[in-house]
């Protein structure tokens, strides 16, 4: 590794940590729709894998911890992630202490950072000789977490009849862009597919808009009136393990542990049935709200973390529904990357560490001082500057770009109806986890159904 390698890594950092500051402070700024088309973008623009993994790393962790601006100020989550700290942050804001909201969920966030890097490395190490073994069953094994997943859905018997069709769609459309030679026969179009998948909803709403009975029909609101109560400023560099009390350290502490070893399963449901086990027994709704937010942003970045490191570092195929999401063109971006060759087979063991330590540290040192002494100036500027809107069509601009460079013009057509389906599927409770399970094991399902 040399020494214009370390600064250009550094300098990625830097830029994904400012970046992603700002842009997960925006209400609705969802992880998987936001840094998976940046890092796309990154794959494929023939950057250095050390530098790209880099960049992500210092935006997921600058992702979440700046997501306790809105979700304390406003009690609007900034992503999925972020949705079952909304109740409890209220609950502090009732009792005039947003500020303390702020930087409970933000120190919550940095022990969840301490903890998963080392332990998510050592777990990566650790199941390295497995590989062989895991990677043969791999197509079986996303259909199987596909199942799984959808039994732990909230709405788990719409989940489980959504599989096979939407493997049959996914897999219906590569063999019509073969047939009509769209792309060359056996290549699998991928990226845009997955795109489609993350920003679902934001296409069917887009459909719906065009229908006249539907959009007038639609609620209209003036503008929405948001008031932030100033927080108490603070002097020197904040100290997370002072934030804290020894209680929410220690159970900060388990939370990431647990979310570490944890990795294959929902980070959702994982957050959610932790985060509110842990507070159950605390009576005092001040005492128990902070213990709850704090625990459940540990366990989430512990996700994060794990569920990128350890299927990249030891397996090279996504296994979990954080490669499965937002780490995704980290595993698979044709032509740059493939399943069978990508970051994985690429990056030495002391680059994976490297790039971890330099984005972790930039990220958490930077955002975790911005988010906690800066946190309201922040949301008022995202809430005043930056309409959502605009971030959302940003990025549904790229689908579109990328979908052309996939398959071409017929491929529009095709994202947008993928978009369409996977919105619909979504509204009725069959989480992203499900979809892009569904989207790996399309071609092993669908085959295995042929005969």
């Amino acid at each position: 590794m040399t020494t214009t390698l370390i600064l250009q890594m550094i300098v990625a950092a830097v830029i994904a940590a400012i970046m992603y500051t700002i842009i997960g402070a925006a209400p609705g700024a969802d992880e998987t729709a936001t840094i998976a088309p940046i890092t796309l973008v990154l794959v494929l623009s023939g950057l250095h894998p050390a530098v790209i993994l880099t960049f992500f790393i210092s935006a997921i962790v600058a992702c979440k911890l700046i997501d306790a601006v809105p979700v304390s100020t406003a009690g609007i989550p900034a992503g999925v992630m972020s949705t079952p700290m909304v109740e409890h942050a209220m609950v502090l804001k009732k009792f005039g202490l947003t500020d303390t909201s702020i930087r409970k969920i933000a120190s919550g966030a940095v022990v969840g950072t301490f903890v998963s890097v080392p332990v998510s490395l050592f777990l990566a190490r650790a199941l390295v000789p497995f590989s062989t073994v895991i990677k043969q069953y791999g197509d079986p094994v996303f259909f199987i977490g596909a199942v799984l997943l959808a039994l732990m859905s909230k709405n788990r018997w719409v989940a489980l009849a959504s599989i096979l069709p939407f493997a049959l769609l996914i897999q219906g459309l590569r063999h019509l862009y073969w047939g009509i030679g769209a792309v060359p026969k056996g290549t699998n179009v991928f990226t845009s597919f997955f795109l489609a998948i993350t920003i679902g909803p934001v296409i069917l709403t887009l459909f719906e808009l065009l229908n006249k009975e539907k959009r007038e029909s639609m609620k209209r609101f003036d503008k929405k009136s948001i008031y932030l109560k100033k927080a108490q400023e603070i002097g020197k560099f904040p100290n997370p393990f002072r934030i804290l009390t020894k209680k929410e350290i220690v159970y900060s502490t388990m939370a990431s542990l647990i979310g570490s070893v944890a990795f294959i399963l929902s980070p959702v449901g994982l957050t959610t049935f932790f985060g509110e086990l842990f507070a159950s027994r605390t009576k005092d709704p001040v005492e128990k709200a902070s213990l709850a937010i704090s625990t459940m942003e540990a366990l989430a970045q512990a996700t994060y973390f794990s569920g990128t490191l350890i299927p990249l570092i030891a397996l090279g195929i996504p296994l979990s529904p954080m490669s499965l999401g937002p780490a995704n063109p980290l595993f698979n971006a044709p032509p740059v990357f493939t399943l069978q060759h990508n970051m994985h087979h690429i990056l030495s063991g002391l680059d994976f560490i490297s790039a971890t330590l330099i984005g972790a540290a930039i990220a958490s040192a930077f955002t975790y001082f911005v988010a906690v002494k800066y946190s309201q100036q922040i949301c008022a500027f995202v809430f005043k500057k930056i309409p959502h809107e605009a971030l959302l069509g940003l990025f549904f601009s790229l689908v579109l770009l990328l979908a052309f460079m996939d398959a071409g013009w017929i491929n529009i057509a095709g994202v947008l109806l993928i978009g369409i389906v996977a919105g619909v599927l979504y509204r009725l409770g069959v989480n992203y986890g499900v979809l892009f399970m569904i989207l790996y094991s399309a071609p092993w399902i669908i085959k295995t159904l042929a005969g």
